[in-house]
């Protein structure tokens, strides 16, 4: 019961009535004043206070004002002799409770073990459904110790039925390798030759996924695997609360193997069944969701490089010789002014207006050295080729060095570019043509 107690609650809960009043015409002093107290902590409580110190000062002293008795009478209340006893009889059959005897108290531990130890797991809601069920049986409920009692025994007699059950539904196989996964290695690798996979895959079982990855998405499936070779009934906890599975999965993690081994048999294929029974739903789930991480993240990297391989073909201009080429036929063929363009280590390159040779010739401007086929091709156009050497930075004040083509073709010779004297900068060509 709580001890604080305000005023209006106290005039609520522990006022005297008519009634009340005329069961204590025949009592005095310490006797009045104790029957008094018990008359209402069991009107309250449904049972009797275990000692004095369990009824509130506050309502000591408010009934004694009422029975006109000393508040500090109390204490000379004899809670082992005769009187109390009497009292309590009399309490009871005023409100027509009956004690609870050893046989109502095994009718409630069996009560608890069939209704409510597989669906509740505290043991304080446990003893208050104890309390609540004998105000419904008009029964003074035992103390708070005996109710303590009452309930660890329906606990047990519960785990010792569900580990029953639960063993029954286990084959041999599936029995024996249950206890692989607990047995203890000597010597050799932890778990080799065992389809349970010894101490080590228990640890492993109990442990989740690493990280995002192959390794780690393998290593999954191999558990999973693993778990399934022990065969476990589908329906082994099917008429079983998912609130007792859980806490029979979380008992059986915080487990070593070596307490495990300590137990007895129906409690320890009880456990493990559990923690394998729930882990290999725990692992199926994730594995999914895993697998499609894993497919996502192997699509990001690809798209990546895809882009980047793509953004490297869009800055690589390819076949700038035939280009350039084919612009020198066009201007030779048809007397037009033509720029051109280059690209020098995928940058953009100069361009510009190219002076003409003649009427019916052009000149272009290549600041990037030709290829052996484009020269050959130039020379049979009949180009004047012209080298210009220009050195590092801006080095276009520089003069030209012209180099001349063969006589037999008509004109200049297209020539590759190439270091100027200095070995100072980079060289480009100018290429002079004069229609036929």
């Amino acid at each position: 019961m709580r001890q604080d107690w305000e005023p209006e609650d106290l005039i609520e809960v522990w006022t005297l009535l008519e009634d009340d009043m005329a069961k204590l015409r025949n009592k005095s002093g310490a006797n009045r004043l104790g029957f008094a107290l018990l008359l209402k902590f069991f009107e309250v409580e449904a049972r009797f206070p275990e000692d004095a110190g369990d009824v509130p000062k506050a309502a000591v002293e408010y009934v004694a004002q009422q029975v006109k008795v000393p508040a500090k009478e109390w204490t000379a209340y004899d809670w082992a002799g005769r009187a109390i006893k009497r009292h309590r009889v009399e309490i009871r059959e005023a409100y027509g409770f009956r004690v609870c005897t050893e046989e109502n108290q095994a009718q409630l531990a069996e009560w608890l073990a069939v209704e409510l130890c597989p669906v509740e797991l505290s043991r304080d809601r446990l003893a208050e459904a104890v309390v609540a069920r004998c105000r419904r049986q008009l029964m003074e409920p035992p103390t708070p110790g005996q109710v303590g009692r009452l309930v660890g025994s329906a606990v047990s007699t519960f785990e010792e039925r569900f580990c029953q059950a639960a063993t029954g539904w286990l084959s041999a196989t599936t029995r024996t390798l249950l206890d692989e996964l607990v047995v203890e290695d000597v010597g050799g690798a932890e778990g080799e030759g065992r389809v349970g996979g010894g101490t080590a895959f228990f640890t492993e079982l109990k442990a989740d996924p690493a990280g995002l990855g192959l390794e780690s998405l393998l290593g999954e499936i191999t558990k999973l695997e693993r778990v399934r070779r022990l065969q476990l009934p589908p329906e082994l906890f099917a008429d079983v609360s998912e609130k007792q599975v859980a806490a029979w999965r979380a008992r059986a993690s915080k487990e070593y193997p070596s307490d495990l081994r300590a137990m007895k048999p129906q409690m320890r294929y009880t456990l493990l069944a559990t923690l394998c029974h729930v882990r290999q739903t725990e692992i199926t789930d994730p594995l999914v969701d895993l697998f499609i991480q894993l497919v996502a993240k192997i699509n990001t990297r690809a798209e990546k490089k895809v882009e980047g391989e793509f953004v490297k073909e869009l800055k690589r201009v390819r076949g700038k010789e035939g280009i350039l080429l084919r612009l020198a036929e066009a201007d030779l063929s048809g007397g037009r002014g033509v720029h051109a363009q280059s690209a020098r280590g995928g940058g953009e390159g100069e361009r510009g207006p190219l002076p003409r040779a003649g009427a019916h010739g052009a000149a272009f401007v290549l600041l990037e050295s030709l290829a052996a086929d484009a020269q050959a091709v130039a020379e049979g156009a009949g180009a004047e080729g012209q080298q210009h050497c220009l050195p590092a930075g801006d080095g276009r004040d520089r003069p030209a060095q012209e180099v001349s083509g063969p006589a037999d073709q008509g004109g200049g010779a297209l020539r590759r570019g190439g270091e100027d004297p200095s070995g100072a900068g980079g060289a480009g060509a100018v290429v002079q043509g004069r229609g036929r």
